[in-house]
């Protein structure tokens, strides 16, 4: 059997000030509005497809699941301005952490965004070896992996992951649907429901999710808490969100949780309503919910004066969705890829 790894020291290195021209600490509620900035000034030269704004910071800083005085890193320069970032998000029995990061294009090809990873490597170590020291059994293991996400057109990224010795594990296609011609039928089979995903819902939903998901790859069950922060996200629309309900036991059968951006709507130039979770229980697939929750979706997203719906697939997702996203007229329009280390 395996043994615990050893007690890591108590704090994770910061990047070095004299090899970055940053001064760096601890993200804190005072400092959204200048570290949003930072992002912002990031996404009007890399045009990512979303970024997170002041009210999305504000909503991860108050998780409980993770300690922004120790998973969140933020570089300064001599004038105080946020120039840099790191943030590490994970589960605590997760099998892996998430890691996000960015650097202000007047300050890229430096060696910060080196020195960030290496940060996020570091202190996804710590978040292991934390975690199964509270929740772990005796005898097992952690083995820390630290994932990051980048879309296809950011290759500056690419080299500097690679570099890194992180890997592509997967890709992503973003998909629209116009909303400006015919729409689909909704047309559920007898004994199902269709119903607005109001409170009274929401961990009914829980448990539905956490059970569709357990056969897609890198899932992990959600938690009240974590379940929570997605019901509450600045930019979650119950009044474009449903559930499948079986009107014989009262299980949701499945569910599709919508999301609206009206700063991207802006700096796009349409409306987008965003599909963030669509899930149906194995016991009910094949049966039209999944069709039958999108094609509401997309009449909902038409009421509320959308554009577009569009939604993200896992390009080897178990389920077959993405022909089903094929043949209610969903097209790809930009990729995204998952990159693991295994530290």
């Amino acid at each position: 059997m395996t043994e615990l790894p050893e007690p890591l020291p108590d704090a994770v290195p910061l990047p070095d000030p004299q090899a970055t021209g940053l001064y760096w600490r601890a993200a804190g509620t005072a400092d959204i509005e200048a570290w949003a900035a930072l992002i912002a000034r990031t996404a009007a030269v890399e045009q990512p497809v979303w970024y997170e704004k002041a009210a999305d910071l504000d909503h991860i800083l108050q998780s409980s699941k993770n300690d922004p005085a120790v998973d969140t890193v933020l570089g300064f320069d001599t004038d105080g301005v946020p120039r840099a970032y790191g943030r590490v998000d994970k589960n605590p029995d997760g099998e892996k952490a998430f890691g996000y990061a960015c650097v202000d294009p007047a300050w890229q090809r430096r060696g910060i965004g080196t020195a960030i990873l290496a940060w996020l490597e570091g202190r996804t170590r710590h978040r292991f070896a934390d975690d199964a020291g509270q929740h772990g059994a005796p005898g097992e293991a952690p083995v820390p992996r630290l994932r990051l996400f980048m879309e296809e057109k950011m290759v500056h990224q690419s080299a500097l992951f690679g570099a890194r010795g992180f890997g592509v594990v997967r890709w992503y296609n973003e998909m629209h649907r116009p909303l400006d011609g015919g729409l689909p039928d909704i047309s559920l089979a007898p004994g199902l429901e269709l119903l607005t995903l109001e409170p009274g819902l929401h961990e009914a939903a829980r448990l539905a999710h956490n059970d569709a998901f357990r056969d897609h790859w890198g899932s992990e069950p959600r938690d009240e808490e974590a379940w929570r922060f997605i019901m509450e996200d600045p930019l979650h629309r119950e009044d474009l969100s449903a559930v499948v309900r079986d009107t014989a036991s009262g299980d949701i059968a499945g569910y599709q949780i919508a999301l609206f951006d009206p700063d991207a709507a802006a700096a796009r130039g349409y409306k987008e309503g965003y599909t963030e979770l669509l899930g149906v229980r194995r016991q009910y697939r094949g049966r039209g919910v999944a069709s039958s929750l999108l094609a509401d979706a997309m009449h909902r997203f038409v009421a509320a004066g959308m554009d577009v719906a569009s939604l993200d697939v896992d390009s080897e997702n178990p389920t077959g969705a993405l022909a089903l996203y094929l043949k209610m007229g969903y097209t790809a329009v930009n990729r995204s890829m998952a990159w693991d280390k295994v530290l």
